[in-house]
């Protein structure tokens, strides 16, 4: 894939590069091809200017870690797949005992599908652009007479939280924590509101596939893409990260929590479930009959749109329950130095 973005911009154009640390070089050779370096150390993670769920911001600390250049391909997917037979969450048929109540109508492999609505709708209610599809899954991603032939470099999506880990187990690799994904996504921007620095549009260019337009009704384009778009499409961040921000959510290890800690209380960010460790999980409150437990997924989508979801920032966060995969959901994988972070 190009280090040129594609709309133009060189990275050097593109992303505000960062001064070095000698210190924060990496400690030898990628694990893995197109693996980049982010270096540790003491960040400001979340914001106290945008949605309450991302609230208080305060100081984290990360060791070093190596992450995917991109997120998860279908190509990659594939070949995945090819070598383990591995069957995605969105092609089983559910299990009644987990939905009491559910109608058994309802109760069918598939996955949830962005479809336009017609006219004007009520942005309360998501169940007019949301359709759960008998047949879509990662190699449909749009219904059953769908296919990813000509998507192989578009990130795979219809992955539910467990697709994510069995992938990362098979590569050898590690889903990030939410304070590992967010110190990745800022690229080494201290305080920047996006990954590319304090403009949406710096020169009037976009630096990341969201919506433009009235959503969920029209999409102007103006980035070039109406839905998904190949993962090294837009610059990279500082880092040299490709689609930290936009195209899809990405899933993180951590269980979702409806604000962050205070610096004095902050519980750490180590990696998914270490030995010994009680796990917080959250559950929608919406559903107390469902429990569902959610991860945190971070990055925003091209359907983040600036009338309903201006979360195309790295601080910004949304709850996903681990039994649902969507066509805006996919996911990167890191591999860790040293296993432990903590907080000062």
């Amino acid at each position: 894939m190009s280090d040129t973005a594609a709309h133009g911009l060189t990275v050097l154009e593109a992303v505000p590069q960062v001064e070095r640390d000698p210190a924060s070089s990496p400690p030898g050779p990628a694990p893995f091809p197109d693996m980049v370096w982010v270096p540790g150390g003491t960040y400001r993670m979340g914001s106290d200017h945008h949605y309450p769920e991302e609230a208080p911001a305060h100081r984290v600390t990360v060791d070093g870690f190596w992450v995917d250049r991109y997120p998860v391909t279908n190509e990659a997917f594939a070949r995945f797949v090819e070598h383990t037979g591995h069957v995605t969450f969105a092609e089983i048929p559910p299990n009644p005992a987990d939905y009491p109540g559910a109608r058994p109508e309802m109760l069918f492999a598939g996955s949830l599908v962005f479809k336009k609505p017609k006219v004007r709708v009520s942005l309360q209610d998501a169940s007019r652009w949301w359709t759960f599809m008998r047949g879509a899954q990662w190699r449909h991603p749009y219904g059953p007479g769908s296919t990813i032939r000509g998507l192989e470099h578009y990130p795979v999506v219809h992955v539910g939280y467990a697709d994510a880990e069995a992938f990362a187990r098979w590569a050898g690799r590690d889903i990030p924590t939410e304070a590992e994904w967010e110190r990745a996504a800022r690229g080494g921007l201290e305080g920047a509101e996006y990954a590319w620095g304090d403009q949406l549009t710096p020169r009037g260019r976009h630096m990341a596939n969201t919506w433009q337009g009235e959503f969920p009704l029209k999409n102007a384009r103006e980035d070039g893409f109406d839905g998904t778009s190949p993962v090294d499409a837009f610059p990279p961040n500082g880092y040299g990260l490709y689609d930290m921000i936009g195209n899809v959510w990405e899933w993180t290890s951590d269980w979702f929590q409806p604000r962050h800690p205070a610096d004095r209380a902050k519980a750490c960010c180590i990696p998914h479930n270490p030995r010994g460790a009680r796990e917080e999980r959250s559950y929608d409150p919406c559903q107390p009959e469902v429990r569902i437990p959610r991860k945190v997924l971070k990055g925003g989508s091209h359907l983040c749109a600036p009338n309903y979801c201006r979360r195309y920032r790295p601080a910004a966060r949304f709850p996903e329950p681990v039994d649902t995969s969507t066509c805006h959901v996919g996911f990167r994988c890191i591999v860790r130095v040293s296993r432990s972070t903590t907080a000062p």
